[in-house]
């Protein structure tokens, strides 16, 4: 196949514009004689005559203006491609894989998203709904690039393998059935449900956060049903069949008949973070798509 020197094209097509090797030379910063020789090479490369005499000055031949046809399609495409280079290089173009838990699809990565494709269309961002252990292990894989989990079940901020990136503390709500007494109090805190029937999952981060915030109200709470998703117990406290704690960020998609108050004075909270391979912040790419969970997160 032949070779093609994408700057001695270069150097023809100006010829061609120009008219002649002085000007050619005058635009490229060149010498007339350094513009013959890049022409003469070209020729030889090719295998063909490219300039022709015409009097006391040169013209390209046909074979010259055929090879500018196809020479053109190829500039056309380096342009596009230097575009997309400086688009990539600001973070506007390329692709980016989250890996996040089940509340934060909704709650944070999908408004990001919303905001990511209108304000930088060429940025892809593809989730894959994932919980921690699962989520740490592909973000240390390659197999995503932001892992989004909850700050209790991420890997310590000594781990060398990974940045840690805060996003938000969520409040925990309860949620309550439409007809208990505590719907309609002025205050409400967790200590005054201690005597409630619970509803929370048998084991997983949601029974140990569950747990953690009804020790430190002082009480240990009565589990009288068991369920790990949120449409299940908001479901069986619109039931009245218990009460439960809820993640703010969990009744995003509604509330399912409960109702859902909040604790005062000091709710508790649970921590929610973001996490790249170390270094990875660096990437424009990955820097816009933290940027966007950070301000999905402060809307919040």
């Amino acid at each position: 196949m032949t070779e093609w020197d994408i700057r001695k094209l270069r150097v023809l097509r100006t010829l061609r514009d120009r008219g002649t090797v002085t000007a050619a030379a005058q635009a490229l910063s060149m010498t007339p004689s350094a513009v013959s020789q890049q022409l003469s090479g070209l020729a030889r490369q090719l295998g063909v005559p490219l300039l022709e005499a015409h009097g006391r000055r040169v013209r390209l031949t046909d074979a010259a203006h055929l090879v500018l046809r196809h020479a053109e399609a190829v500039f056309a495409q380096l342009e596009q491609a230097d575009a997309e280079l400086a688009a990539h290089a600001r973070g506007d173009a390329g692709t980016v894989r989250i890996g996040a838990f089940s509340t934060a699809v909704p709650a944070l990565v999908v408004p990001a998203v919303r905001a990511l494709r209108a304000a930088r269309p060429g940025l892809e961002v593809r989730v894959r709904e994932a919980e921690a252990a699962e989520a740490y292990g592909l973000l240390a894989a390659g197999d995503v690039d932001v892992a989004l989990s909850l700050a209790a079940r991420a890997p310590t901020a000594r781990d060398p393998r990974f940045t840690r990136v805060p996003l938000l503390a969520d409040p925990l709500d309860v949620a309550l059935p439409q007809d208990h007494p505590a719907t309609a109090a002025p205050e409400l805190r967790l200590a005054d449900l201690a005597e409630e029937p619970w509803i929370f999952g048998g084991s997983g981060p949601w029974s140990e956060i569950t747990l953690t915030a009804c020790e430190a109200a002082g009480f240990v709470p009565d589990r009288a049903h068991s369920a790990a998703g949120w449409p299940a117990i908001l479901a069986m406290v619109g039931a009245g069949m218990g009460v439960a704690l809820i993640p703010r960020m969990a009744a995003t998609a509604g509330t399912g008949g409960a109702v859902v108050r909040p604790l005062t004075p000091d709710p508790p909270r649970r921590h929610v973070l973001a996490a790249v391979r170390s270094g990875a912040e660096a990437s424009p790419a990955i820097a816009r798509v933290l940027t966007a969970l950070r301000e999905s997160a402060n809307a919040r």
